[in-house]
Protein backbone atom coordinates (compact mmCIF):
# COMPACT_ATOMS: atom_id res chain seq x y z
CA UNK A 1 0.00 0.00 0.00
CA UNK A 2 1.17 3.62 -0.90
CA UNK A 3 0.33 7.18 0.25
CA UNK A 4 0.23 8.10 -3.03
CA UNK A 5 -2.94 8.10 -4.83
CA UNK A 6 -6.53 8.34 -3.38
CA UNK A 7 -8.26 5.90 -1.15
CA UNK A 8 -12.03 6.25 -0.06
CA UNK A 9 -12.94 4.20 2.78
CA UNK A 10 -16.57 3.37 2.78
CA UNK A 11 -18.59 1.07 5.91
CA UNK A 12 -21.72 0.98 4.43
CA UNK A 13 -23.63 -0.48 8.14
CA UNK A 14 -21.92 0.28 11.75
CA UNK A 15 -21.82 -2.08 14.27
CA UNK A 16 -21.87 -2.53 18.04
CA UNK A 17 -23.82 1.37 18.02
CA UNK A 18 -27.68 1.90 18.73
CA UNK A 19 -28.97 2.83 15.19
CA UNK A 20 -28.25 2.42 11.22
CA UNK A 21 -25.43 4.64 10.14
CA UNK A 22 -22.45 4.23 7.69
CA UNK A 23 -18.63 5.83 7.30
CA UNK A 24 -17.10 7.53 4.44
CA UNK A 25 -13.54 8.19 4.71
CA UNK A 26 -11.54 9.96 2.06
CA UNK A 27 -8.12 9.90 1.57
CA UNK A 28 -5.92 12.21 -0.72
CA UNK A 29 -1.67 11.33 -0.92
CA UNK A 30 -1.67 10.49 2.85
CA UNK A 31 -4.17 13.43 3.56
CA UNK A 32 -7.29 12.68 5.11
CA UNK A 33 -9.80 15.21 3.23
CA UNK A 34 -13.28 14.10 4.92
CA UNK A 35 -14.29 12.27 7.50
CA UNK A 36 -18.19 11.30 7.47
CA UNK A 37 -20.75 9.78 9.65
CA UNK A 38 -23.59 8.61 7.46
CA UNK A 39 -26.38 8.96 9.53
CA UNK A 40 -29.31 7.60 7.17
CA UNK A 41 -32.25 6.53 9.37
CA UNK A 42 -35.01 8.14 7.87
CA UNK A 43 -36.40 10.99 9.86
CA UNK A 44 -38.52 10.87 13.30
CA UNK A 45 -40.80 13.96 12.58
CA UNK A 46 -41.28 13.80 16.73
CA UNK A 47 -41.89 17.57 16.80
CA UNK A 48 -44.22 17.31 14.16
CA UNK A 49 -46.58 15.15 15.70
CA UNK A 50 -46.31 16.59 18.95
CA UNK A 51 -47.81 19.73 17.94
CA UNK A 52 -51.46 19.79 18.80
CA UNK A 53 -50.94 17.15 21.74
CA UNK A 54 -51.97 17.80 25.43
CA UNK A 55 -49.47 19.49 27.36
CA UNK A 56 -49.96 16.13 29.45
CA UNK A 57 -48.46 14.15 26.57
CA UNK A 58 -44.90 14.58 25.35
CA UNK A 59 -43.52 12.18 28.36
CA UNK A 60 -45.30 9.53 27.17
CA UNK A 61 -44.42 9.96 23.70
CA UNK A 62 -41.03 11.38 24.02
CA UNK A 63 -39.99 8.41 25.76
CA UNK A 64 -40.86 6.34 22.80
CA UNK A 65 -37.95 8.17 20.82
CA UNK A 66 -35.78 5.59 22.47
CA UNK A 67 -35.44 1.86 23.54
CA UNK A 68 -31.67 2.63 25.82
CA UNK A 69 -32.82 6.27 26.97
CA UNK A 70 -36.31 6.94 27.85
CA UNK A 71 -35.87 8.29 30.90
CA UNK A 72 -34.06 10.85 29.23
CA UNK A 73 -36.85 11.75 27.01
CA UNK A 74 -39.22 11.74 29.67
CA UNK A 75 -37.36 14.01 32.47
CA UNK A 76 -36.61 16.52 29.60
CA UNK A 77 -39.85 17.18 28.64
CA UNK A 78 -41.30 17.08 32.31
CA UNK A 79 -38.73 19.79 32.86
CA UNK A 80 -39.74 22.01 29.88
CA UNK A 81 -43.65 21.39 30.52
CA UNK A 82 -42.96 22.06 33.49
CA UNK A 83 -41.12 25.62 33.50
CA UNK A 84 -43.91 26.84 30.84
CA UNK A 85 -46.49 26.01 33.34
CA UNK A 86 -44.30 27.85 36.23
CA UNK A 87 -44.59 24.24 38.40
CA UNK A 88 -42.91 23.86 41.82
CA UNK A 89 -42.08 19.80 41.84
CA UNK A 90 -41.85 18.34 45.21
CA UNK A 91 -37.93 18.22 46.68
CA UNK A 92 -39.20 14.08 47.20
CA UNK A 93 -40.33 13.88 43.74
CA UNK A 94 -36.93 15.40 42.35
CA UNK A 95 -35.34 12.67 44.31
CA UNK A 96 -37.52 9.70 43.00
CA UNK A 97 -37.22 11.02 39.37
CA UNK A 98 -32.89 11.19 40.09
CA UNK A 99 -33.34 7.26 40.87
CA UNK A 100 -35.08 6.31 38.21
CA UNK A 101 -32.39 8.06 36.53
CA UNK A 102 -29.76 6.77 37.93
CA UNK A 103 -30.92 3.31 37.06
CA UNK A 104 -31.14 4.20 33.20
CA UNK A 105 -27.39 4.88 33.43
CA UNK A 106 -26.69 1.95 34.74
CA UNK A 107 -28.28 -0.53 32.51
CA UNK A 108 -27.05 1.95 29.34
CA UNK A 109 -23.38 2.33 30.73
CA UNK A 110 -23.56 -1.19 31.73
CA UNK A 111 -24.97 -2.65 27.80
CA UNK A 112 -22.24 0.43 26.29
CA UNK A 113 -19.21 -1.40 28.05
CA UNK A 114 -19.88 -4.62 28.06
CA UNK A 115 -21.22 -5.42 25.11
CA UNK A 116 -20.59 -2.47 22.41
CA UNK A 117 -17.61 -1.32 23.58
CA UNK A 118 -15.34 -3.42 25.56
CA UNK A 119 -14.71 -5.97 22.63
CA UNK A 120 -13.00 -2.95 20.96
CA UNK A 121 -10.45 -3.22 23.44
CA UNK A 122 -9.95 -7.28 23.50
CA UNK A 123 -9.71 -7.93 20.08
CA UNK A 124 -12.92 -9.41 19.50
CA UNK A 125 -15.88 -9.23 17.37
CA UNK A 126 -18.94 -9.42 18.95
CA UNK A 127 -20.46 -9.57 22.53
CA UNK A 128 -20.96 -13.16 22.05
CA UNK A 129 -17.28 -13.49 21.05
CA UNK A 130 -16.26 -11.94 24.19
CA UNK A 131 -18.49 -14.32 26.24
CA UNK A 132 -16.40 -17.47 24.67
CA UNK A 133 -12.94 -15.58 26.45
CA UNK A 134 -14.37 -13.60 28.98
CA UNK A 135 -17.63 -15.11 30.49
CA UNK A 136 -17.54 -13.98 33.91
CA UNK A 137 -17.12 -10.73 32.87
CA UNK A 138 -20.43 -10.33 30.19
CA UNK A 139 -22.07 -12.24 32.88
CA UNK A 140 -20.91 -9.23 35.46
CA UNK A 141 -22.24 -6.52 32.92
CA UNK A 142 -25.49 -8.51 32.75
CA UNK A 143 -26.17 -8.20 36.29
CA UNK A 144 -25.34 -4.47 36.26
CA UNK A 145 -27.56 -4.01 33.96
CA UNK A 146 -30.39 -6.01 35.49
CA UNK A 147 -29.73 -3.76 38.39
CA UNK A 148 -30.31 -0.78 36.62
CA UNK A 149 -33.16 -2.32 35.17
CA UNK A 150 -34.85 -3.30 38.33
CA UNK A 151 -34.98 0.43 39.29
CA UNK A 152 -36.91 1.37 36.58
CA UNK A 153 -39.37 -1.29 36.80
CA UNK A 154 -40.20 -0.14 39.65
CA UNK A 155 -40.08 2.87 39.63
CA UNK A 156 -41.21 3.57 36.22
CA UNK A 157 -43.49 0.58 35.64
CA UNK A 158 -41.17 -1.44 32.97
CA UNK A 159 -37.32 -1.05 32.00
CA UNK A 160 -38.46 -0.29 28.34
CA UNK A 161 -40.49 3.03 27.81
CA UNK A 162 -41.62 3.87 31.09
CA UNK A 163 -45.75 4.15 32.21
CA UNK A 164 -45.11 5.00 35.45
CA UNK A 165 -44.04 9.03 34.93
CA UNK A 166 -46.29 11.84 34.66
CA UNK A 167 -45.65 15.52 34.78
CA UNK A 168 -45.57 16.66 38.27
CA UNK A 169 -44.15 13.14 39.65
CA UNK A 170 -45.60 10.02 39.20
CA UNK A 171 -48.75 8.08 38.90
CA UNK A 172 -47.37 5.36 41.91
CA UNK A 173 -45.15 5.97 44.53
CA UNK A 174 -43.11 3.09 45.42
CA UNK A 175 -43.40 2.08 49.48
CA UNK A 176 -39.99 1.77 51.48
CA UNK A 177 -40.73 -1.81 51.78
CA UNK A 178 -40.36 -1.97 47.70
CA UNK A 179 -37.44 -0.25 47.78
CA UNK A 180 -35.79 -2.34 50.28
CA UNK A 181 -34.84 -5.68 48.06
CA UNK A 182 -33.31 -3.04 45.42
CA UNK A 183 -30.88 -1.49 48.24
CA UNK A 184 -29.42 -5.16 49.05
CA UNK A 185 -29.33 -5.43 44.20
CA UNK A 186 -27.43 -2.35 44.89
CA UNK A 187 -24.72 -3.43 47.15
CA UNK A 188 -24.15 -6.10 44.89
CA UNK A 189 -24.14 -4.30 41.85
CA UNK A 190 -21.64 -1.34 43.59
CA UNK A 191 -19.19 -4.21 43.94
CA UNK A 192 -19.68 -4.92 40.18
CA UNK A 193 -19.50 -1.28 39.19
CA UNK A 194 -15.90 -0.96 41.03
CA UNK A 195 -14.66 -4.01 39.44
CA UNK A 196 -15.57 -2.76 36.32
CA UNK A 197 -13.11 0.38 36.47
CA UNK A 198 -10.84 -1.90 37.67
CA UNK A 199 -11.04 -4.08 34.56
CA UNK A 200 -11.75 -1.16 31.95
CA UNK A 201 -8.37 0.58 33.34
CA UNK A 202 -6.49 -2.43 32.13
CA UNK A 203 -7.51 -2.38 28.21
CA UNK A 204 -4.57 -1.11 25.99
CA UNK A 205 -6.21 2.12 25.56
CA UNK A 206 -4.67 4.63 22.47
CA UNK A 207 -3.77 7.83 22.69
CA UNK A 208 -6.02 10.58 21.27
CA UNK A 209 -7.39 13.86 22.11
CA UNK A 210 -10.51 16.40 21.38
CA UNK A 211 -10.39 19.93 21.10
CA UNK A 212 -14.10 20.28 21.25
CA UNK A 213 -16.08 22.67 23.88
CA UNK A 214 -17.31 20.25 26.24
CA UNK A 215 -20.84 20.97 27.29
CA UNK A 216 -22.61 19.30 30.31
CA UNK A 217 -24.86 20.47 32.80
CA UNK A 218 -23.72 21.50 36.21
CA UNK A 219 -25.69 21.71 39.43
CA UNK A 220 -24.80 23.00 42.87
CA UNK A 221 -22.97 20.78 44.97
CA UNK A 222 -23.84 17.66 43.43
CA UNK A 223 -23.23 15.57 39.59
CA UNK A 224 -25.67 16.95 37.24
CA UNK A 225 -28.20 14.18 36.12
CA UNK A 226 -31.83 14.98 35.66
CA UNK A 227 -31.08 19.22 36.36
CA UNK A 228 -28.64 21.72 36.03
CA UNK A 229 -27.16 24.60 34.25
CA UNK A 230 -25.08 24.24 30.75
CA UNK A 231 -21.60 25.23 31.42
CA UNK A 232 -18.90 25.11 28.77
CA UNK A 233 -15.23 24.11 29.04
CA UNK A 234 -13.34 25.14 26.33
CA UNK A 235 -10.11 23.93 24.99
CA UNK A 236 -8.15 26.90 26.40
CA UNK A 237 -9.67 26.50 30.21
CA UNK A 238 -12.19 28.57 29.94
CA UNK A 239 -15.60 28.32 31.54
CA UNK A 240 -19.01 29.63 30.65
CA UNK A 241 -22.24 29.03 31.74
CA UNK A 242 -25.67 29.98 30.23
CA UNK A 243 -29.64 29.80 31.36
CA UNK A 244 -31.24 26.42 29.88
CA UNK A 245 -33.64 29.22 28.48
CA UNK A 246 -30.56 30.20 25.98
CA UNK A 247 -29.93 26.78 24.40
CA UNK A 248 -31.26 27.55 21.17
CA UNK A 249 -29.31 30.86 20.76
CA UNK A 250 -26.17 29.33 21.86
CA UNK A 251 -26.32 25.64 20.06
CA UNK A 252 -27.63 26.28 16.28
CA UNK A 253 -28.31 23.51 14.13
CA UNK A 254 -28.02 22.90 10.53
CA UNK A 255 -28.23 20.36 8.13
CA UNK A 256 -26.05 18.84 6.00
CA UNK A 257 -26.56 16.27 2.99
CA UNK A 258 -24.99 13.11 4.35
CA UNK A 259 -27.10 13.21 7.86
CA UNK A 260 -30.64 13.01 8.91
CA UNK A 261 -29.36 14.40 12.09
CA UNK A 262 -29.13 18.12 12.21
CA UNK A 263 -25.09 19.11 12.97
CA UNK A 264 -24.73 21.15 16.20
CA UNK A 265 -22.39 24.35 16.76
CA UNK A 266 -22.17 26.04 20.16
CA UNK A 267 -21.39 29.64 19.42
CA UNK A 268 -19.99 28.27 16.30
CA UNK A 269 -17.66 26.12 17.60
CA UNK A 270 -17.62 22.24 18.09
CA UNK A 271 -19.06 20.84 20.90
CA UNK A 272 -18.94 17.65 22.74
CA UNK A 273 -21.51 16.11 25.12
CA UNK A 274 -21.44 13.09 27.49
CA UNK A 275 -18.98 11.46 30.14
CA UNK A 276 -16.10 13.43 28.92
CA UNK A 277 -18.19 16.71 29.53
CA UNK A 278 -19.51 15.65 32.87
CA UNK A 279 -16.39 14.55 34.35
CA UNK A 280 -14.50 17.86 33.02
CA UNK A 281 -17.73 19.77 34.41
CA UNK A 282 -19.05 18.65 37.55
CA UNK A 283 -16.34 15.61 38.39
CA UNK A 284 -14.97 17.21 41.94
CA UNK A 285 -18.66 16.75 42.79
CA UNK A 286 -18.69 12.90 42.16
CA UNK A 287 -19.20 10.53 45.29
CA UNK A 288 -15.94 9.79 47.80
CA UNK A 289 -16.60 6.50 46.21
CA UNK A 290 -16.65 7.34 42.48
CA UNK A 291 -13.59 9.71 42.75
CA UNK A 292 -11.77 7.25 44.55
CA UNK A 293 -11.98 4.97 41.87
CA UNK A 294 -11.49 7.89 38.94
CA UNK A 295 -8.14 8.57 41.03
CA UNK A 296 -6.91 4.42 40.77
CA UNK A 297 -7.71 4.43 37.00
CA UNK A 298 -5.61 7.23 36.49
CA UNK A 299 -8.35 10.15 35.62
CA UNK A 300 -6.81 12.46 38.21
CA UNK A 301 -8.42 13.43 41.13
CA UNK A 302 -11.55 14.69 40.27
CA UNK A 303 -11.61 17.76 43.27
CA UNK A 304 -8.33 18.77 41.44
CA UNK A 305 -9.93 19.85 38.34
CA UNK A 306 -8.84 16.65 36.19
CA UNK A 307 -9.96 16.38 33.22
CA UNK A 308 -9.77 13.76 30.75
CA UNK A 309 -10.00 14.43 26.77
CA UNK A 310 -8.92 11.15 25.23
CA UNK A 311 -12.31 9.65 23.51
CA UNK A 312 -10.72 6.71 23.57
CA UNK A 313 -10.86 6.87 27.62
CA UNK A 314 -14.87 8.00 27.77
CA UNK A 315 -15.50 3.77 28.68
CA UNK A 316 -13.56 4.35 31.73
CA UNK A 317 -15.54 7.59 32.62
CA UNK A 318 -18.53 5.88 32.47
CA UNK A 319 -17.42 3.08 34.27
CA UNK A 320 -16.82 5.23 36.87
CA UNK A 321 -19.82 7.18 36.04
CA UNK A 322 -21.48 3.79 36.93
CA UNK A 323 -20.20 3.77 40.39
CA UNK A 324 -21.91 7.33 41.50
CA UNK A 325 -25.14 5.77 39.86
CA UNK A 326 -25.26 2.89 41.83
CA UNK A 327 -23.80 5.38 45.41
CA UNK A 328 -26.20 7.48 44.68
CA UNK A 329 -28.86 5.30 44.13
CA UNK A 330 -28.44 3.97 47.65
CA UNK A 331 -28.05 7.72 49.17
CA UNK A 332 -31.70 7.86 48.01
CA UNK A 333 -33.37 4.75 48.72
CA UNK A 334 -31.59 5.33 52.38
CA UNK A 335 -32.72 8.52 52.93
CA UNK A 336 -36.38 7.71 51.18
CA UNK A 337 -39.54 9.25 52.78
CA UNK A 338 -42.62 8.84 50.65
CA UNK A 339 -44.35 12.21 49.71
CA UNK A 340 -47.72 13.46 51.05
CA UNK A 341 -48.58 12.81 46.84
CA UNK A 342 -47.55 10.97 44.29
CA UNK A 343 -47.41 14.46 41.86
CA UNK A 344 -47.56 18.02 41.85
CA UNK A 345 -50.56 19.43 40.39
CA UNK A 346 -49.53 21.04 36.76
CA UNK A 347 -51.89 23.54 35.73
CA UNK A 348 -52.22 24.54 31.88
CA UNK A 349 -51.03 28.34 30.88
CA UNK A 350 -49.85 29.73 27.79
CA UNK A 351 -46.01 30.03 27.50
CA UNK A 352 -42.79 28.72 26.40
CA UNK A 353 -40.74 26.24 28.90
CA UNK A 354 -37.11 24.79 28.34
CA UNK A 355 -35.90 21.77 29.99
CA UNK A 356 -32.42 19.57 29.62
CA UNK A 357 -31.30 16.46 31.50
CA UNK A 358 -27.73 14.47 31.27
CA UNK A 359 -28.86 11.52 29.18
CA UNK A 360 -26.25 8.58 29.23
CA UNK A 361 -24.97 9.73 26.02
CA UNK A 362 -24.88 13.66 26.44
CA UNK A 363 -27.27 17.07 27.30
CA UNK A 364 -30.58 16.48 26.07
CA UNK A 365 -32.93 20.01 25.76
CA UNK A 366 -36.43 20.19 25.31
CA UNK A 367 -38.37 23.39 24.25
CA UNK A 368 -42.10 23.52 24.55
CA UNK A 369 -44.81 26.58 23.99
CA UNK A 370 -47.73 26.22 25.02
CA UNK A 371 -51.39 27.57 24.75
CA UNK A 372 -53.27 28.87 27.37
CA UNK A 373 -55.36 25.07 27.53
CA UNK A 374 -52.54 23.15 27.42
CA UNK A 375 -52.05 22.53 23.93
CA UNK A 376 -48.63 22.30 22.32
CA UNK A 377 -47.98 24.76 19.74
CA UNK A 378 -44.55 23.90 18.99
CA UNK A 379 -41.69 21.30 20.01
CA UNK A 380 -38.10 20.99 19.64
CA UNK A 381 -35.56 17.95 20.51
CA UNK A 382 -31.88 18.40 20.43
CA UNK A 383 -30.50 15.02 21.38
CA UNK A 384 -27.31 14.32 22.05
CA UNK A 385 -25.52 12.35 19.48
CA UNK A 386 -26.29 15.18 16.91
CA UNK A 387 -24.60 17.68 19.01
CA UNK A 388 -21.57 15.35 19.05
CA UNK A 389 -21.85 14.48 15.23
CA UNK A 390 -19.43 17.14 13.99
CA UNK A 391 -16.84 16.37 17.19
CA UNK A 392 -16.83 12.53 15.91
CA UNK A 393 -16.06 13.48 12.44
CA UNK A 394 -13.06 15.32 13.72
CA UNK A 395 -12.10 12.41 15.91
CA UNK A 396 -12.20 10.28 12.97
CA UNK A 397 -10.60 12.57 10.77
CA UNK A 398 -7.83 13.41 13.29
CA UNK A 399 -7.42 9.31 14.53
CA UNK A 400 -7.24 8.29 10.64
CA UNK A 401 -4.53 10.92 10.13
CA UNK A 402 -2.50 9.39 12.77
CA UNK A 403 -2.80 6.22 11.53
CA UNK A 404 -2.27 6.89 8.25
CA UNK A 405 0.76 8.70 8.91
CA UNK A 406 2.44 6.18 11.01
CA UNK A 407 2.41 3.22 9.38
CA UNK A 408 -0.38 3.10 6.62
CA UNK A 409 -2.75 0.61 7.59
CA UNK A 410 -4.67 -1.61 5.03
CA UNK A 411 -8.28 -0.71 4.55
CA UNK A 412 -9.67 -3.86 6.98
CA UNK A 413 -7.58 -2.02 10.30
CA UNK A 414 -8.34 1.41 9.16
CA UNK A 415 -12.33 0.32 9.33
CA UNK A 416 -11.75 -1.19 12.73
CA UNK A 417 -9.44 2.08 14.22
CA UNK A 418 -12.78 4.48 12.75
CA UNK A 419 -15.60 2.40 13.89
CA UNK A 420 -13.71 2.24 17.86
CA UNK A 421 -13.77 6.07 17.38
CA UNK A 422 -17.10 5.99 16.62
CA UNK A 423 -18.27 3.84 19.46
CA UNK A 424 -16.24 5.70 22.00
CA UNK A 425 -19.11 8.38 21.51
CA UNK A 426 -21.89 5.84 22.26
CA UNK A 427 -24.09 7.04 19.78
CA UNK A 428 -27.65 6.39 19.89
CA UNK A 429 -28.00 6.66 15.96
CA UNK A 430 -32.06 6.38 16.47
CA UNK A 431 -32.69 9.45 18.64
CA UNK A 432 -30.50 11.70 16.33
CA UNK A 433 -32.66 11.21 13.40
CA UNK A 434 -34.87 14.14 12.62
CA UNK A 435 -35.51 17.56 10.62
CA UNK A 436 -36.96 20.41 12.16
CA UNK A 437 -38.23 21.62 8.10
CA UNK A 438 -38.32 19.78 5.01
CA UNK A 439 -37.99 22.05 1.67
CA UNK A 440 -38.41 19.91 -1.62
CA UNK A 441 -36.90 21.99 -4.66
CA UNK A 442 -38.11 20.54 -8.32
CA UNK A 443 -36.51 20.84 -11.80
CA UNK A 444 -37.43 20.23 -14.85
CA UNK A 445 -35.52 20.35 -18.15
CA UNK A 446 -36.44 23.08 -20.45
CA UNK A 447 -36.00 21.92 -24.51
CA UNK A 448 -32.27 23.65 -25.04
CA UNK A 449 -31.22 21.37 -22.15
CA UNK A 450 -30.85 23.39 -19.37
CA UNK A 451 -32.62 23.14 -15.82
CA UNK A 452 -34.47 25.31 -14.10
CA UNK A 453 -37.38 25.08 -10.76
Amino acid sequence: MTHRGSRVLHVGSLSRVEGEGALRLYVQDGTVTEARLDIYEPPRFFEAFLRGRSYTEPPDITARVCGICPVAYQMSACAAIEDACGADIDPAIRDLRRLLYCGEWIESHALHIYLLHAPDFLGRASAIDLARTHRAEVERGLWLKKAGNSLMELLGGRAIHPVNVRLGGFHRLPTRAELRPLAQELRQALDDARQTVRWVAGFDIPDARTDADLLALAAPDTYAIESGTPTVLRSDGSVDSFPVRDFADRVTETHVRHSTALHSRLDGRRHLTGALARFAVGGRFLSPTAREAAREAGLGDPREGAVCRNPFQSILVRAVEVVYAVDEALRIITTYEPPERPYTEVPPRAGVGHGATEAPRGLLYHRYALGADGTVTDARLVPPTAQNQGAIEDDLRRTAQHAITAHDPDDAELTALCERTIRNHDPCISCSTHFLDLTVVRTSSDTSGGRHA
